[in-house]
């Protein structure tokens, strides 16, 4: 099970909440196993997760018809389903099912509750909280059905609940550690395969169909591809173009995908020859910064004092303008779970929490330079999920 169903029961108890509802992809993967493609693929389909506290009764999926033959073939924890909408399935009567179209058909036969607001609305009736302070994901809720629930449950109170989504995620279980462990090394073995095939004329799109095919074979999912080559590597978000690599140049890889669901987002930097005096002096500088998050990591630590720590170290090891408004951010689910590891937050880190240390330097005209690595904040520090140290790499 990914969800770290402790820390969401304490949570929920500091809120005084009796259930939460999750509707966003990501919860919703998370609190039930369940990956619904239409909510990954698109916004608007709704999908939710009510979970309830374990004293009250059983979490129960609410989804559309269509997405049923993916609850079958995933078997996620969460048991009960209701369904809704329409959605035409037909069957052989004569054949004899396998028992992922036997679970299907099964499913299929449940009654349609017509709309996504009439399933929950169900769900919470049904499961006793028609009076019960609930916690509602607002972010993947269609707009208005947050009101639409008050009117339904005028004994009820149905308050914001992103943030304990947001919280809970933050420390990662074993089972989510693993699988960011197979992403970072995917991703690591992508921009491999990616720097074999760098040579004088090869383009940026050649490099990143050399990543991203590499990502698939080793078993995940296409993300995250900004390659770029001399001064378009200080193009923070650039995207892979049919420029050619050239001698002398750097090579600016932020990058990652997905496995099992899982984010990666690693940073790497290559040249094609040697690199000039000042490059090699800010990445260095920039790699050292990195390492002293390394060093200090542990929980307890602010967030705050990391961000100087980091800052303060790149600019003493040779970057002396050195300036982020962040250093990295938490990962998971998404690319982005907390904690961001900025100057202003209250934040502090915890055992458990899976973090991007990053260190990007972008200079117009000449080249970007990046460090970034996966880290696991553990009882006595640090574990690196990475295994590659960050220097650059000349080719």
């Amino acid at each position: 099970m990914l969800l770290n169903a402790d820390r969401l029961s304490r949570l929920m108890a500091a809120d005084g909440l009796q259930a939460v509802v999750a509707t966003s992809a990501e919860n919703v993967t998370y609190c039930s196993g369940f990956w619904a493609l239409s909510q990954w693929v698109r916004r608007g389909p709704q999908t939710y997760v009510l979970l309830p506290d374990p004293k009250l009764g059983e979490p129960v999926i609410i989804t559309g018809t269509s997405m049923l033959d993916l609850i079958a073939d995933q078997k996620p924890w969460v048991r009960q389903v209701r369904r809704f909408s329409d959605f035409v399935i037909e069957r052989d009567e004569e054949a004899v099912l396998d028992a992922i179209d036997q679970h299907h058909a099964e499913l299929y036969a449940l009654p349609d509750e017509r709309t996504p607001l009439a399933a929950l609305c169900n769900a919470i009736g049904d499961g006793g909280l028609a009076a019960a302070r609930i916690g509602v994901e607002e972010l993947g809720l269609t707009p208005g059905y947050l009101t639409a629930l008050r009117d339904a449950f005028p004994g009820a109170q149905f308050v914001p609940a992103d943030s304990i989504f947001r919280r809970c995620r933050a420390v990662k279980t074993e089972a989510e550690i693993e699988r960011l462990r197979i992403s970072a090394r995917i991703a690591e073995q992508s921009i491999a395969a990616a720097l074999e095939i760098a040579r004088e004329g090869a383009t940026e799109r050649d490099l990143a169909l050399a990543f991203h095919a590499r990502t698939v074979l080793e078993g995940g999912m296409p993300v995250l591809g900004c390659i770029g080559f001399g001064t378009r590597s200080a193009m923070t978000n650039v995207q892979p173009s049919d420029r050619a690599l050239r001698p002398g140049e750097i090579i600016r890889f932020d990058v990652g995908g997905r496995y099992a669901h899982y984010r990666s987002d690693i940073a790497r930097i290559g040249v094609l020859g040697e690199p000039s005096a000042k490059a090699a002096a800010y990445h260095r500088a920039l790699q050292a910064g990195v390492r002293r998050a390394c060093h200090i990591l542990r929980p307890g630590l602010a967030v705050r004092d990391l961000f100087d720590a980091v800052v303060e170290t790149v600019r003493r090891e040779g970057l002396p303008h050195y300036r982020r408004t962040h250093v990295g951010h938490g990962i998971g689910l998404d690319g982005y779970d907390a904690p961001d590891l900025g100057p202003n937050s209250s934040e502090t880190i915890e055992e458990g929490m899976v973090l991007c240390v990053e260190t990007p330097y972008y200079e117009l005209g000449a080249w970007g330079l990046q460090v970034e690595d996966m880290l696991v904040v553990r009882a006595d520090g640090v574990e690196s999920l990475m295994q590659t140290d960050g220097s650059m790499v000349m080719l």
